[in-house]
């Protein structure tokens, strides 16, 4: 007996397994049972989560650490929906994130309305693209999908997949995949004008951003890091980097000064540095991650700025003096090619920055949240992955953690969504679980999202999710402060954030100083659960810290 030809539904979940995908994250209906049916027998595992939302972030902490599209799988109606917060960060993060929605077929929605809605509406201003998987072409889009998700700058892509649609047997023949497209570098001439702006700096400085994080991004190739750090060593450039970017140069080089963003501290010490370089190259930067004062912030016909970008940027932000469209590294690479370096920052610029940023961000606290991060950098070993939340600790880690590989640090950097931490983490502990990854969340972001403790629980996960109690939402209780405003709706009352990690089905630590600090992750790393540590600082502890 011939074997039965495959569901629209296997077509779809051949490719995600054929583009390294294997697993898939969300919460099931009605109408995407066949979708998961059909991903497990592909050999994605599916990933119950409690929320929608927590799932997208779940499915880019797996793409941080193996390079495939992550996968978001929601029913019809408020299951779509509720992933849009994350599904929107991916589009702004630059996440290749597949997200399948069950749908009410079309014929059917013409004289049913229960739940009915046009999701491909709602999904296309914030994604790549949108699809509605059909029988006749649904090894096409199943390829264009892919193809969009990952080429150029990575984002989502939404499919709706119709009830009906997902079990209709569909042709075996399959059509021949598009080829990937190849990294490009600039035309010769202007090659040629880029390598006369660097051959002539004496003061040149990288800005480094997401589209050199993201843009064809495969965990197997470190081309983008060692490209970088060969670039920087031979010219003598100094490197700074978005909070995204953190860990393309190991921020213990003598030429990384770290994360550039939020911080108005470090923008006092970095800006003026920028400000005073002949040679500014923007390496995939993009100022969406920055604050206002990263508007306009060189100065042209004075100093040159070239920016290197997977598409064109139209953000206005600031006017470079070149815009190359290419790929990062294989543009830095051309760009140095036959230049000879000159001796640069002669004065020694470079190593007096470094130390105004550490002395700006001081790690020798008794307690506070400086202490807290100092603490865990300081336990965890230096291969740690760690997540952060939005928020004031946010700002203050992105500075103080030192990152020493692309992706140590994982964040929402440009949307700046809360309740990230835990399922980023979560994430990417599935893909690794022996490796230690530890989350940091304000006390509102963990409440976000503290119902997936349970999926920790249930996966057997041994993350560390480390929250910084204060009661209180820091960073806007400090912007009222700064506006003199009374204050109102930014403080609620404290919980017991280490007896909902017991009560999950793991460990729970509250702590009060180092001591109980370095204890509490000395357990954490030897325990078979996952352990929630809450760290106890006083309102108003980011004073005068970021």
């Amino acid at each position: 007996m011939p074997p039965s030809p495959p569901r629209a539904a296997d077509v779809l979940a051949a490719r995600l397994y054929d583009a390294g995908c294997r697993f898939a994250f969300g919460m099931p209906g009605g109408e995407v049972l066949t979708l998961v049916d059909a991903l497990e027998r592909a050999g994605i595992r599916f990933v119950l989560c409690k929320h929608e939302n927590a799932a997208a972030f779940m499915a880019e902490g797996a793409w941080h650490r193996t390079g495939a599209p992550g996968i978001l799988v929601a029913t019809v109606g408020p299951g779509a929906l509720n992933g849009v917060n994350a599904v929107a960060n991916a589009h702004q993060d630059r996440v290749p994130l597949i997200v399948l929605a069950g749908c009410v077929d079309a014929d059917e929605a013409q004289t049913y309305t229960h739940q009915v809605l046009d999701q491909t509406a709602v999904f296309r201003p914030i994604t790549k693209a949108t699809f509605t998987l059909n029988t006749g072409a649904a090894h096409v889009i199943a390829d264009k999908a892919v193809s969009i998700a990952t080429e150029g700058r990575p984002g989502p892509v939404h499919i709706d997949v119709p009830i009906t649609v997902a079990v209709t047997p569909v042709t075996p023949d399959i059509p021949a995949k598009r080829a990937p497209a190849t990294p490009v570098v600039p035309a010769p001439a202007q090659l040629d004008e880029m390598r006369a702006h660097l051959a002539r700096a004496e003061r040149p400085v990288l800005i480094v951003g997401v589209d050199a994080l993201t843009q064809g991004f495969d965990p197997r190739r470190t081309d983008m890091a060692e490209d970088l750090r060969a670039f920087a060593e031979r010219f003598n450039v100094p490197v700074i980097t978005t909070y995204k970017a953190k860990g393309l140069l190991p921020e213990d080089h003598a030429l990384a000064l770290g994360g550039a963003g939020l911080s108005p501290k470090a923008d006092g010490i970095l800006l003026p540095l920028v400000q005073r370089a002949d040679l500014i190259i923007g390496l995939g930067y993009d100022p969406i991650e920055m604050r206002t004062g990263w508007r306009d912030f060189f100065f042209p016909g004075i100093q040159t700025m070239i920016d290197i970008t997977a598409e064109p940027n139209h953000h206005y932000m600031h006017q470079a003096s070149m815009n190359v469209i290419g790929d990062c590294a294989a543009t830095l690479a051309a760009m140095a090619d036959g230049v000879a370096p000159r001796d640069t920052w002669t004065a020694g610029e470079i190593q007096t920055a470094k130390a105004a940023l550490d002395a700006a961000f001081p790690s020798d606290d008794a307690w506070g949240p400086a202490a807290v991060i100092d603490t865990c950098r300081t336990s965890l070993p230096r291969d740690a992955l760690a997540t952060a939340d939005s928020g004031a600790h946010r700002i203050l880690l992105s500075q103080m953690w030192h990152c020493y590989e692309p992706r140590g640090l994982m964040q929402s950097s440009a949307l700046c969504t809360m309740g990230c931490a835990v399922p980023l983490a979560m994430g990417a502990q599935v893909i690794e679980p022996d490796r230690p990854v530890v989350s940091f969340s304000g006390d509102a972001g963990f409440l976000m999202v503290a119902g997936e403790l349970t999926t920790a629980a249930e996966l057997g996960l041994k993350t560390i999710f480390v929250v910084f109690v204060d009661a209180s939402l820091s960073l806007i209780e400090l912007k009222q402060r700064q506006r003199q405003l009374t204050n109102a709706g930014v403080d609620f009352a404290k919980h017991d954030f280490a007896a909902m990690g017991r009560a999950f089905g793991g460990a729970g630590h509250t702590v009060t100083s180092r001591a109980e600090l370095e204890t509490a992750l000395k357990a954490a790393q030897t325990s078979e659960t996952f352990t929630v540590i809450a760290a106890v600082i006083e309102r108003g502890a980011y004073d005068g810290r970021i």
